[in-house]
């Protein structure tokens, strides 16, 4: 009989990319590189936008978030991953599995608002330009940030503490690279259902609400964009 509360397993195999030895130091190699110039890249940015007081924008302040967001998300589960690459046993705590996952789907979440907001601002830009220094105000700014990670936030605790009331009992193989919700969810030895109603409900909702809002926004720029007269006037509309 399965255990009505608690967690047996106190840490995680992670299966990995390959089981092929010959390619675990290419595939280090390989995504060392990418995640020097991931990390390099968005730092460079995020510097760059905090130095130059001419990018103090609302576009630019999106894009500070955003380099900031993506800055970290490679950070969640690539050094674990260069780590077990070179390492004989891709070993990662229970707690470690969870904080792993936690900080995966805020960043996820986080992310798809971001890129919410962009869309947003390219509308009003676009659409509303006689009213763009009205509506997007520092304020409007900051609140559409803080509106992106406290949903982001809520997102993933549901998701992390329906994770955490599941028991793993033997198994505790996962079948990735790292500790994703439904790789993880295969391995309980109690009802996932309460998690799969849970999973559905909150990414549906943070991917319908930014999609349409994205596909709305679009749809109006496009629209505006080809009513426009001028060559010139469409060329840069379209490169906004």
């Amino acid at each position: 009989m399965a255990p009505e509360n608690g967690s047996f397993v106190t840490e995680f195999i992670l299966m990995g990319l390959t089981d092929q030895p010959d390619l675990q130091i290419p595939l280090f190699f390989l995504f060392l590189v990418m995640y020097v110039l991931t990390v390099l890249g968005n730092l460079g940015l995020i510097i760059l936008i905090g130095l130059s007081s001419h990018l103090h924008t609302p576009m630019y302040f999106f894009l500070f978030n955003l380099s900031f967001i993506d800055l970290h998300f490679s950070s969640v589960f690539i050094p674990k991953m260069l780590m077990n690459f070179i390492s004989k046993k891709n070993v990662i705590s229970y707690r470690g599995c969870m904080t792993q996952l936690y900080f995966y789907c805020f960043f996820v979440i986080s992310d798809c608002y971001v890129l919410t907001t962009i869309a947003y601002d390219h509308y009003v830009a676009i659409c509303n330009p006689l009213f763009y220094n009205t509506v997007m105000t520092t304020k409007m700014c900051c609140n559409l940030m803080l509106g992106s990670y406290l949903i982001a936030i809520s997102s993933a605790m549901a998701h992390t503490e329906c994770m955490l009331r599941l028991a793993f009992c033997d198994a505790n193989t996962i079948n990735h690279y790292f500790c994703d919700i439904f790789p993880v969810m295969q391995l309980s030895c109690t009802s996932t259902y309460i998690n799969e109603l849970e999973v559905c409900t909150v990414v549906g909702i943070n991917i319908f609400v930014p999609f349409v809002t994205v596909f709305v926004s679009y749809g109006f720029i496009v629209f505006t964009v080809f009513h426009i007269s001028s060559t010139e006037g469409r060329s840069k509309g379209f490169s906004t």
